[in-house]
C-alpha cells in the first residue's frame, strides 16, 4: 500500500475532517458567508495527446512541463491533459471569451506537444484508442491516482466489468481504474446562490438529457459501435466499487444520476455523499475548518472538496473560493469533449440558457415533471441522441430533436437575453445547435456514418484512424460538426499494422477440450480455416487444433483411429501465444522460429484473438497496394 493510501487510522482521521469541513459549511450557509448576487460561469476541458498515427500519446506530464501554464493539468493518464478556463461574469460576451481562451489552451497543448511529435484530439472517446494503452504504465505518476486505484480496487475487491449492448456488444473488464481515462468530458460550472442551489440543481438534471442528445460525441468504444455516448456507461463501470451484495440491495454507484429531486439543498446532496461512500484518498491540505468558519474566516475545506472529488455525479455540488470568497456551484459532467470548440461553446450556450429559463418557465419543478422521466431521459440521449423519445412536462412524449429545436432553444434564447448576454452572441452560438438539429449530424452520428462508409475489409485500426485524422483538422479549422462532410482522410497504412491487435481476429470459433474432434474438422471444413482454439468454460486457453493434426488422424489405418476421439486427445497442449500489444514483426519471428502457422492472442490467460499466417500474408499486401498507389 503506498504512503497515499488510508489504513484505519488514518481513514478516520480524514473521516474526522470531513465532518468537520461539513459543520464549517454549515457555519458559512448559517451566517450568509457564501457569495450571493454574482453568476459566473466556468469550464473544463480534457483532450487526448496523439502520436503522428493517431495513436495515444503517453507523454502528458513531459506536455505539461514544457506547457508551462498553471491552467493546464495532469489526468489519470499519460495520454490525457486538462484545460481549465478562467471564471467567466455569466453576461455579455462571455461565450466568446470562453471561446478565445480554450482555443488558446488548446494551442498551448499544441504546441507543446509538437515537439514530442504529438498533438491534440478532442473526442469523448479517441476511436484509435486500444484496451492495451489502458495498462498501469500509462497511468500519470502522481500520489493521487495511485491512492485512487489503490483504494478502488481494494474496495472493489475485483476487476472493473463493463458491458455495453447497442448496434455491436461490448463486454469486458480492467484490472485496475485505468478504464476512467478512455473518458474525456467538457465541464461546465454555474456559480449559484445557496438559497437558489435546490431549483437550479434539479434544472440542471431537468436539462441534462436534452443537451446531451444534442452534444453527443462518443459511439464507439474499443471498434464497437454501442451507445451514441459510450461516456455515460463507461464511466460508470470504470469506478464502480460496489460489491455484487451492494448492487443486489440497490446501493448507487460512484458515477450516478441521482434517485430523486433535491428538497433541502447542498447540504443534502454532501451529507448523502459522506453517508454513501467511503473516503478515497488522503485530504490534499489540512486546515482547522471549523475553527476558522466561527472566526469568520473562509476555510477551503480540504477534506470535503477532497472526497467531493471521488464522487462523480453527472450533476454535482461544487464548494470553492474565488478571489477570497466563498461560493457554490454545480458542475455539470456529462458533455463529451468535442467534436470542435465552436460546437462545445454552443453546447454551454444551450446548457447555461435553460439553467436561466426554466426555472422561469415551471414554478415548481418536481411538481412539472418526474424525476424517473428525467432519469430516463438523460440514459435515452446517451443511447440515442437525436433519435430519443423524451417523456416531458405531464407524461407527453416528444422526440428529442423536435423538444431540443420547438421548445428548448427559444427558452434557452429567453434565458441568455434574462441574464444580460450579448444578443448576436447568443444567437450564434445558439443557431449552431439548430443547425446540428436541422441537418441531424451530431458528433457521433457523424463518425458512424463516415465509419459505414468506410472499407470494411479494413481492419479497424486504418479505419479509426482515417476518421480520427479528419476529427483532427476539422478541430484546426473549428468548423462545426453539422459542416463537415464525407471523411477522405489518406493515411500511411503501415501505422494500422504495428500490434497483433490492429488485426487480429476476435470473432473466433472455438471447441471445448471435451469436445468430439469430428467437430473441430467440420468447423474447419465449414468456415474454411485451419485452426481452432481450445478454451474452458471461463475463456482460458487450454490448447490448439490445427488442420495438421488433423491430417495425421486421417493417415492412421482404421484399426488406429478411434470412432469418438476427443479434443482433448490430439490438441496440441500450451501453444506458443501471444499478446495484444506484442509487435507484429515479433509476432511474425515466433511464427518462423517455431514453424507454426497461428498464434492465438491471449489477455490475462483469456483467448482474445487469433492470427495466422494468412492474416499475415493480408498485411503484407495491403502494405504493397498501398505502397504502389503513393
Amino acid at each position: 500500500m503506498s504512503n497515499d493510501s488510508l489504513d484505519g487510522a488514518e481513514r478516520r482521521a480524514n473521516t474526522a475532517a470531513l465532518l468537520e469541513d461539513l459543520q464549517a459549511l454549515e457555519v458559512l450557509l448559517d451566517a450568509n458567508r457564501i457569495e450571493t448576487g454574482i453568476r459566473r460561469i466556468g469550464a473544463e476541458l480534457e483532450m487526448f495527446l496523439v502520436d503522428g498515427a493517431m495513436h495515444p500519446a503517453p507523454l502528458g506530464p513531459e506536455v505539461q512541463k514544457d506547457a508551462n501554464d498553471s491552467r493546464i493539468t495532469g489526468e489519470l493518464a499519460r495520454f490525457n491533459l486538462e484545460a481549465n478556463a478562467t471564471p467567466l461574469m455569466f453576461s455579455g460576451k462571455c461565450f466568446s471569451a470562453m471561446h478565445r481562451e480554450l482555443r488558446e489552451l488548446v494551442s498551448i497543448v499544441r504546441g507543446a506537444a509538437s515537439s514530442h511529435g504529438a498533438d491534440v484530439v478532442l473526442s469523448g472517446f479517441l476511436p484509435t484508442l486500444a484496451q492495451s494503452d489502458l495498462g498501469l504504465e500509462n497511468m500519470t505518476p502522481a500520489p493521487r491516482y495511485t491512492a485512487l486505484n489503490e483504494n478502488l480496487v481494494a474496495l472493489r475487491n475485483g476487476p472493473f466489468h463493463i458491458d455495453i449492448r447497442g448496434q455491436d456488444e461490448l463486454s469486458t473488464s480492467c484490472d485496475s481504474v485505468m478504464m476512467e481515462s478512455s473518458n474525456c468530458s467538457f465541464q461546465l460550472h454555474l456559480q449559484v446562490d445557496p438559497d437558489d442551489f435546490t431549483v437550479l440543481h434539479n434544472t440542471a438534471q431537468l436539462i441534462t438529457g436534452p443537451v446531451l442528445a444534442a452534444a453527443v460525441n462518443s459511439p464507439l468504444a474499443f471498434g464497437r459501435r454501442l451507445w451514441h455516448e459510450n461516456r455515460v456507461a463507461l464511466f460508470q463501470g470504470a469506478v464502480d466499487s460496489r460489491s455484487t451484495l451492494q448492487k443486489t440491495r440497490g446501493t448507487p454507484p460512484r458515477v450516478g444520476f441521482g434517485s430523486h429531486w433535491l428538497e433541502n439543498g447542498v447540504l443534502e446532496i454532501l451529507r448523502e455523499q459522506i453517508a454513501r461512500f467511503r473516503i478515497m484518498m488522503p485530504a490534499m491540505g489540512t486546515e482547522r475548518s471549523l475553527e476558522i468558519a466561527k472566526a469568520g474566516g473562509i476555510p477551503e475545506l480540504y477534506a470535503l472538496r477532497g472526497h467531493n472529488g471521488t464522487v462523480w455525479c453527472w450533476n454535482r455540488a461544487c464548494y470553492g473560493v474565488f478571489a477570497g470568497k466563498a461560493h457554490l456551484r454545480i458542475e455539470n459532467r456529462a458533455l463529451p469533449s468535442g467534436p470542435t470548440l465552436a460546437d462545445q461553446v454552443a453546447n454551454a450556450a444551450l446548457y447555461y440558457g435553460l439553467m436561466m429559463a426554466i426555472p422561469e418557465e415551471f414554478s415548481d419543478i418536481s411538481r412539472s415533471f418526474s424525476f424517473d422521466d428525467a432519469k430516463a431521459n438523460f440514459f435515452a440521449s446517451a443511447r440515442e441522441g437525436l433519435d430519443a423519445q423524451f417523456s416531458w412536462e405531464g407524461g407527453a412524449t416528444i422526440p428529442a430533436s423536435e423538444l431540443i429545436r420547438d421548445r428548448l432553444l427559444p427558452l434557452a434564447r429567453q434565458g441568455l437575453f434574462a441574464v444580460g448576454v450579448d444578443k448576436t452572441e447568443a444567437d450564434s452560438y445558439l443557431d449552431i445547435v439548430e443547425e446540428r438539429i436541422e441537418r441531424r449530424q451530431t458528433g457521433s452520428s457523424w463518425v458512424l456514418g463516415a465509419l459505414a462508409q468506410s472499407d470494411a475489409n479494413k481492419p479497424f485500426d486504418v479505419r479509426a484512424r482515417a476518421l480520427t485524422a479528419h476529427m483532427l483538422r476539422e478541430q484546426y479549422r473549428d468548423r462545426p460538426v453539422h459542416s463537415w462532410g464525407k471523411c477522405n482522410t489518406s493515411i500511411d497504412f503501415a501505422e494500422s499494422y504495428r500490434r497483433v491487435e490492429h488485426f487480429m481476429v476476435t470473432d473466433l470459433f472455438t471447441v471445448s477440450s471435451e469436445d468430439l474432434l469430428d467437430l473441430a474438422a467440420s468447423l474447419m471444413d465449414w468456415r474454411h480455416i485451419k485452426h481452432v482454439p481450445v478454451e474452458d468454460k471461463d475463456g482460458r486457453l487450454v490448447g490448439l487444433i490445427t488442420h495438421r493434426t488433423l491430417l495425421r488422424q486421417l493417415t492412421k489405418s482404421a484399426s488406429e483411429r478411434s470412432e469418438a476421439l476427443a479434443v482433448k486427445d490430439v490438441m496440441t497442449r500450451s501453444p506458443i501465444t501471444v499478446s495484444p500489444s506484442t509487435a507484429t514483426l515479433e509476432a511474425l519471428r515466433l511464427m518462423r522460429q517455431h514453424r507454426i502457422g497461428c498464434l492465438p492472442v491471449v489477455k490475462n490467460e483469456k483467448l482474445v484473438g487469433l492470427i495466422t499466417q494468412t492474416d499475415l500474408l493480408d498485411v503484407a499486401s495491403s502494405l504493397l497496394e498501398a505502397r504502389l498507389k503513393a
